[in-house]
């Protein structure tokens, strides 16, 4: 069963920082920040979320990755992330249902997770699979580390 392995949040950047609880409303995770909010936030980039089993992937390629590194709000183990496609639903915890929107763009501020800088690991169009997703927020929620997240069919 897939489930929330880290939430993660910052006041502003990379690495955000595993908390043991959050509450997730139509903003995303209520306390985190962005420090560009130009180019991230905003109702359909509300939660970045990202895959455990990926990050493992990329850290047995030698990538200094971990979870929250890449900015991610929600690190998610259990789900098949290749299969996952914009549209598609959440549930997430007991309450929260969101809706995945948008391939995460890599940022240059990831540049120290990868192998010689190499964000464009993480990109969709190069590697599809390997992306971070971002996603709007249709019912919030209060979520912990341990609770299921389930592809709502």
């Amino acid at each position: 069963m897939a489930s929330v392995h880290q939430i993660n949040t910052s006041e502003g950047g990379v690495p955000k920082l595993p908390r043991d609880t959050a509450v997730i409303d139509e903003s995303g995770i209520v306390g985190d920040m962005q420090a560009d909010q130009v180019h991230h936030g905003g109702p359909d980039q509300a939660l970045c979320l990202y895959s455990l089993e990926v990050i493992e992937e990329l850290q047995a390629e030698g990538h200094p990755i971990s979870p929250g590194s890449a900015g991610e709000n929600l690190t998610i183990s259990g789900l098949d992330w290749g299969s996952l496609e914009l549209g598609q639903r959440l549930s997430i915890g007991p309450e929260a249902i969101v809706e995945i929107t948008w391939h995460a763009t890599p940022c240059q501020k990831n540049a120290k997770w990868f192998v010689n800088g190499d964000i464009l690991r993480m990109s969709h169009s190069r590697n599809p699979g390997y992306s971070r997703l971002y996603a709007k927020v249709l019912k919030g929620g209060s979520v912990k580390p341990g609770d299921p997240v389930e592809l709502i069919v």
